[in-house]
């Protein structure tokens, strides 16, 4: 190939990992002739490429001695035009994010291990009712409301404008009904395979990839096992039950109406014994557990368990829909489909194991007593968060029943009557869905509560540190940027909103239930009958709203690469509860920069600086974790825009926690660049006070860190006639520069526009961002990698 191009690996080489929303090599490189070295189209390295030979600037690269590569994994999450399909599978990507967030008491005790126990099992087993929870919800809108009802002689869609292909229903089985209910079962068949081809699809391709043993020891951070990334036997199981578990619920609806036959019975007994199978197998420990590579365990024998129940699972449905289709004789007329105590089951076992989580949650919470850790909602984020995940579910549920019910005639209650013309076009829905419905406003007022709190917190922030800031920016630029960090403030307030909105949910849902089992309203007429009326639109145009999304997304790269963030943060984690969740990227990323790492710095004069903006420093972090000591002593750590504090050890301190974070600090050189302008980065171990801090009351020490002391101090830095930091670095004398605080905007000299503020992006354009690498590369015995003179920020375009 013509140009120039490195290809090798002595020396120094500055490897970035980019951050969410699949930024393309050319930008994280910084230069636009990108070329890959490694990988696929997924998941690639690559290297800058010059067309007209070796150039001759700065920081160009230099065979054997210094290079830039990026690493782009953003097609893992934002590449594939699969994604539009993941908008509906985010609850589950929910359920186990509150898994990880489950806390971890340091020194577990007996009775903190059983109650860490009870609340792994009791999430498989929540998970599994949120698969049938959402399959019930299509099996309710084909089955009950078209198969049943709309099907049924004198209903909707046999009245003249109804659809022609669903019309021949009631042509072919005007009378018979068990056909109707065999050929709608179909519609909820299809959505259970298509979750199954995508899971199995990304299984093969995530879960199934090698991960390296590290030789960690079994006491070890969770974080640097090995097992974490290495999910391919109990993905497998788990979806294996899952699906069994959603055809168990098809069939049970089908064979349901017809008990009061032998057959119907018989139907009935093995479909629900499929689903009994399941939860008594989703409860084992075993079946979820994650076994570090080449470790010799083998779980074989419950691979093949959970194979035969999904094959039963299968055949039980495939026979109930065959002795269906062939006929079973019609049992009492009835208006809505008599599926028993089906319903009143299923809310009584999920309204159980959610408290019965809460109190295991509130014990651990208690027992996990970290004092430099931050805890949002008092520890209890992963209830919470587990909520969020049940509301998302009823919301995509009930878009779907009432979208269906609006689409092939009038949604009703049975409360209204029925006249002697008949129900006509109505389809009537259980009180209970309407209750559910009524919700939505409720939850709707939390948000615009939380909204006005927010908006009173930002400008009660922004008037104190406003003057604070006079001496950097200038009486004229001191509100505006106060406003610009005020905003940025207001992402410590995660847990705040997520504790009120689920608050107003909770509230809202005890009310409703107590109305609807002691009968004391119905859900029709007067403020009740708005609120459900209301409620039910708004799921209808949410259901209609995500298609739409996800049309478009199949076909917009920039709109995918957008919805691609959702699942750059939700899919951070392995499946490990729930194995039809989107699939964790992280399972093909962390093997892939080891090998990586190891190719780059085969030997002891070779040194690797691992650069990560904003989620590539959460992959940074988890992937230095991961090494061998000897690799760590060749590898440096840059982070800018990190969340690793401001998120992740505070929602996830069992794996991110203090402990974790001071382990990277004591075995690799590290700084961390910030801006109290980015919503999502912030320091490591600096403390700022409060969000109207005032920065130039930055303490000197960030404290003692077990042997390595680490300081918040620059290093000996030549500041610019200009203001921005430039020119010679050496390392400081006393000690490592972890955390280093980046002003943003750009402060001006006196008479000049305030600069353009960069909030959360283009670190690598920072001059600060420069020196580091300069410190960073350092070897023993030899000088710093040479630091190129940049522009401010403000004078660069990206």
């Amino acid at each position: 190939m013509d140009g120039f191009h490195d290809t090798t690996t002595a020396g120094v080489t500055e490897l970035r990992v980019h951050g969410v929303s699949g930024t393309p090599p050319a930008d994280i490189l910084n230069h636009p002739h990108p070329r890959q070295v490694c990988g696929d189209d997924e998941a690639g390295f690559y290297r800058r490429w010059w067309p007209g030979g070796q150039p001759t600037s700065p920081d160009a690269d230099l065979p054997g001695i210094r290079r830039r590569e990026a690493y782009a994994w953003g097609g893992l999450t934002s590449g594939g035009k699969t994604i539009a399909l993941w908008l509906l599978l985010l609850p589950f990507a929910l359920v186990n994010l509150a898994y990880f967030m489950l806390p971890r008491p340091a020194a577990a005790s007996r009775w903190g291990v059983l109650l860490r126990n009870v609340a792994e099992a009791g999430l498989r087993l929540y998970a599994l009712l949120l698969t049938g929870a959402l399959v019930g919800a299509v099996t309710k809108s084909a089955v009950d409301l078209i198969g049943w009802q709309c099907a049924a002689a004198g209903r909707g869609c046999t009245l003249p404008g109804a659809p022609s292909w669903v019309q021949w229903l009631n042509a072919l089985w005007p009378r018979e009904i068990s056909p109707r209910l065999a050929l709608t079962a179909l519609v909820p068949f299809a959505v259970v395979v298509l979750l199954w081809v995508i899971g199995r699809r990304t299984w093969k391709r995530d879960e199934a990839t090698d991960m390296p043993s590290n030789g960690a020891e079994p006491a070890a951070a969770l974080l640097a096992q090995p097992r974490l990334w290495h999910g391919e036997a109990p993905v497998g199981r788990l979806r294996a039950l899952h699906l069994a578990f959603a055809l168990g619920s098809i069939g049970l609806v089908v064979a349901l109406p017809y008990t009061g036959t032998g057959v119907g019975l018989a139907l009935t007994l093995a479909n629900a014994g499929v689903q009994v199978a399941a939860v008594l197998l989703v409860l084992l420990p075993g079946v979820a557990r994650r076994v570090n590579p080449r470790s010799g365990s083998d779980g074989r024998g419950l691979d093949v368990v959970c194979v035969v129940v999904r094959w039963a699972g299968l055949g039980a449905f495939v026979v109930t829909f065959l002795v269906a289709l062939n006929g079973l004789p019609n049992g009492a007329p009835a208006y809505r489909l008599p599926t028993g105590v089906l319903g009143q089951v299923q809310f009584a076992l999920t309204l159980g194991v959610a408290l019965l989580l809460l109190a295991v949650v509130l014990g651990l919470a208690l027992m996990d007593r970290q004092p430099e850790a931050r805890r949002p909602v008092g520890g209890m984020a992963s209830w919470f968060v587990l909520m969020a995940a049940t509301a998302c579910v009823n919301a995509l549920g009930l878009g779907v029943v009432f979208w269906t019910a609006s689409f092939f005639g009038v949604p009703d209650s049975m409360n209204t009557g029925i006249t002697a013309a008949g129900p006509g076009r109505r389809l009537f829905l259980g009180d209970e869905t309407w209750w559910t419905a009524a919700l939505l406003p409720v939850v709707g007022v939390g948000a615009v509560v939380v909204g006005i709190v927010l908006v009173g917190v930002r400008l009660k922030v922004a008037a104190e540190l406003g003057p604070k800031l006079a001496k950097q920016y200038g009486a004229e630029n001191q509100a505006t940027v106060a406003h610009m960090w005020a905003l940025a403030s207001l992402t410590d307030k995660a847990g705040l909103v997520l504790g009120v909105l689920s608050g107003f949910g909770l509230v809202g849902f005890a009310v409703v239930t107590v109305i609807y089992q002691r009968n004391l309203l119905i859900p029709v007429g007067g403020v009740a009958g708005l609120m459900a009326t209301l409620g039910s639109w708004a799921l209808a145009a949410l259901l209609v709203g995500l298609v739409l999304l996800g049309r478009r997304a199949y076909s917009d790269n920039g709109l995918r690469r957008t919805v691609g963030i959702l699942w750059d943060i939700c899919t951070f984690w392995p499946r490990a509860i729930h194995p039809l969740a989107p699939p964790c990227y992280t399972e093909r990323v962390i093997p892939d920069l080891l090998s990586r790492l190891r190719t780059l710095a085969p030997g002891d004069t070779d040194r690797v600086l691992l650069s990560g903006h904003s989620q590539g420093s959460v992959i940074a972090v988890a992937a230095i974790m991961q090494l061998p000591p000897q690799m760590k002593k060749r590898v440096s750590l840059l982070t800018h825009g990190s969340p690793l504090r401001r998120l992740y050890a505070a929602f996830f301190p069992a794996y991110f926690g203090p402990d974790c974070l001071k382990e990277v600090a004591r075995e690799v050189k590290w700084i961390n660049l910030y801006r109290r302008s980015d919503p999502i980065g912030g320091p490591i171990f600096h403390r700022i006070p409060n969000a109207a801090a005032d920065p130039e009351e930055t303490p000197r020490k960030q404290g003692s860190i077990t042997g390595h002391v680490t300081e918040w101090a620059t290093a000996e830095l030549t500041e610019s006639a200009t203001g921005p930091l430039m020119g010679s670095v050496t390392r400081p004398a006393s000690g490592h520069v972890v955390d280093r605080h980046c002003w943003d905007p750009a402060r001006p000299e006196h008479g000049e526009r305030l600069p353009i503020a960069y909030w959360h992006s283009d670190y690598w354009l920072d001059p600060a961002y420069q020196e580091s690498v300069a410190i960073l590369t350092e070897r023993p015995g030899g000088p710093a990698v040479t630091v190129a003179r940049v522009a401010a920020p403000d004078q660069v375009s990206s």
